[in-house]
């Protein structure tokens, strides 16, 4: 199973950039997609199911905002569109696949750089999301969380770890709950293959030098739990393909035995 994570800051505007040559290369049997900021009827799906791709969607309320979708080759068994919980299904957050005895989970966390209310709200919804995946892992041992995390868990994450301290996405408690999600039976499948500095996943928009200089942030994730850890074939990310802010991070799993 080859699955990646991909926030694509806006599908119309990834596929502009060459988004659907990208898919043509067959990178991967199950992508993530997060922040597609479209509805499904937005989108020329034609050129992507032309590649073997069904497309499954889970959008917020406010057009234009947020928004998860997988696209997959394997066709899943079951889906489930958001999390039950109100605030988080209006936004489109979360959204699941069941292969098999393997469930896929499709989330795009809050992020609190916009102001004090929405990181208050970035709390309330790490907190309900580990409560969700802790009743979902009783049932569903074997899961793979792919998103943008909207954190940098460790000082390896981020470029200058010093200056940001104070800044959303890499304060001490946003980094506490990585802790806490790790511990409770997930493995970050990147960091069992990829011990190395300086690998990031989104850079910032407002200063295009920062890419060039790879002055990133690592905050797009595949985890997985405990039981699948064995099964980590190949983990790395995809920093040269540049539809958004973000790069894609890439899974290999066996699933055998």
């Amino acid at each position: 199973m080859r699955i990646i994570t991909y926030n694509v800051n806006g599908l119309r505007a990834a596929i502009k950039k060459g988004f659907i040559d990208w898919l043509q290369a067959n990178p991967a049997d199950i992508i993530c997609l997060q922040e597609v900021k479209a509805m499904q009827a937005d989108i020329d799906l034609a050129p992507i199911e032309a590649l073997g791709y069904s497309t499954y969607w889970f959008c917020a309320q406010k057009k234009g905002y947020s928004g998860v979708a997988i696209f997959t080759k394997l066709k899943p068994d079951e889906l489930f569109y958001g999390n039950g919980i109100m605030q988080s299904d209006a936004e489109g957050r979360v959204l699941r696949a069941d292969f098999g005895d393997v469930t896929v989970i499709n989330a795009y966390f809050p992020s609190g750089t916009s102001g004090d209310e929405r990181q208050t709200y970035k709390y309330q919804w790490l907190d309900e999301f580990f409560e969700y995946l802790n009743e979902l892992k009783k049932l569903r041992p074997k899961l793979i969380l792919c998103g943008d995390y909207n954190i940098a868990h460790k000082a390896i994450d981020i470029h200058n770890p010093v200056s940001n301290k104070k800044s959303s996405g890499f304060l001490p408690e946003e980094r506490a709950w990585m802790d806490k999600f790790y511990e409770s039976g997930f493995v970050d499948a990147f960091r069992t293959i990829n011990p190395h500095p300086h690998q990031y996943t989104w850079w910032s928009a407002r200063f295009p030098s920062v890419r060039l200089e790879n002055k990133g942030w690592r905050i797009d994730y595949i985890s997985v739990t405990e039981p699948l850890r064995a099964g980590i074939k190949d983990a790395y990310i995809l920093p040269d393909v540049k539809h958004s802010d973000h790069c894609p991070a890439y899974l290999e799993l066996n699933l055998q035995g």
